[in-house]
């Protein structure tokens, strides 16, 4: 019988806590698409605040906010915007930028710290001469953290690189924060400093800050007013979104304190599963709550094996491939549930039976 449930799929799997249930019971709210919820207003006001921007705007997901803001500099069909090949917006938003808003894709590879190379960007910037031929280059897009290389941070030296990069073209560069309160966290560089370079970003609420819905996306009035008329052409104007803004609230007041302690539990998660024979993964890789470890060859165990084996013990993960194992920390995560995961992984690897005490 499972006795717990150790939810390491994704930080967005947390619950609202008690005191964002309440503020929600108690939101003041009003249209939104009318531009009167206080809650709203009072949510966008402290983010633009936060990441030094003119304005911002609530949205009902990441996906949406990065879709707008590419929309909103990218204003033209046919334009085309550099991003890196394994970023989100590249993979993970069903290819909305040109599906939905005519924008091409030109992916340029990430290293393994989430970078693109400064040049390999440059080079892939078209020769305006080519516009007959080539799409006509409009944006550069960053992602910090930088998820699919394990969480790791965008320096502010980088980002302001590209951010020059951008201005020498007469570019536009947008950022993906999804998890920027991460990178604040581990670089100890505020998130207004981490975004100054570009002309938007967008911040998740749902993942590692707890929120159940939204993120905002933030930049100057001009581009904002722009991004309000996109979200409700895409259906995300919504009504007394106070409610959900309420949460939102409470998500920056409360959680991301707690952002430090994520990290912390994941590289202790990473030290016990470098102990565990069969497994393989860099400690020093793990800069936020994002890991990814191996299975090595000849261990008699793949990775859908593995996540039954633990699904067994109410332990919940995500793979990559048939070898490579994504975790994922979050405040919901206890120190005890960290040990817990250890024990498991490490029975399981061993093959011993359950009662054999996983």
């Amino acid at each position: 019988m499972v006795i717990r449930t150790v939810d390491l799929r994704s930080d967005t799997v947390t619950l609202p806590t008690k005191t964002m249930r309440a503020a929600m019971a108690g939101a003041e709210v009003d249209d939104d698409v009318l531009g009167f919820d206080p809650t709203a207003s009072c949510l966008e006001a402290e983010m633009a605040k936060i990441t030094g921007k003119e304005a911002a705007l609530f949205v009902p997901s990441g996906t949406m906010g990065n879709l707008i803001s590419v929309l909103v500099h990218c204003d033209v069909r046919g334009s085309e915007a550099i991003l890196g090949d394994k970023c989100h917006i590249h993979l993970y938003e069903n290819g909305g930028i040109a599906t939905i808003g005519g924008v091409h894709p030109r992916p340029v590879k990430n290293n393994e710290d989430g970078t693109m190379d400064i040049g390999l960007v440059e080079a892939a910037i078209r020769d305006p001469q080519g516009e007959q031929f080539y799409p006509t280059t409009r944006l550069i897009c960053l992602e910090n953290t930088h998820a699919n290389s394990g969480g790791k941070c965008l320096s502010v030296e980088y980002t302001d690189r590209v951010g020059e990069l951008a201005k020498k073209y007469g570019l536009k560069l947008h950022i993906d924060g999804a998890r920027i309160f991460n990178a604040e966290t581990a670089l100890g560089v505020p998130v207004g400093r981490l975004v100054r370079a570009a002309d938007s970003a967008s911040v998740c609420l749902s993942k590692g800050l707890g929120a159940p819905v939204g993120s905002v996306i933030v930049g100057s009035a001009r581009f904002i007013a722009k991004a309000r008329v996109l979200r409700k052409t895409l259906g995300g104007g919504m009504r007394q979104i106070g409610i959900l803004c309420a949460a939102g609230l409470i998500a920056l007041q409360e959680n991301v304190g707690k952002l430090e302690q994520d990290h912390r539990k994941a590289k202790a998660l990473a030290e016990g599963i470098a102990q565990i024979k069969g497994l393989k993964i860099d400690v020093a890789s793990v800069e936020t709550n994002i890991m990814y470890f191996d299975i090595e060859e000849g261990s008699n165990m793949t990775a859908l094996k593995l996540r039954k084996k633990l699904e067994e013990h109410g332990i919940l993960i995500m793979f990559d491939n048939s070898s490579r194992v994504r975790l994922v920390m979050h405040h919901q995560i206890s120190e005890g549930d960290v040990q817990y995961t250890i024990s498991c992984l490490k029975n399981a690897m061993a093959g011993l039976p359950e009662e054999n005490g996983i």
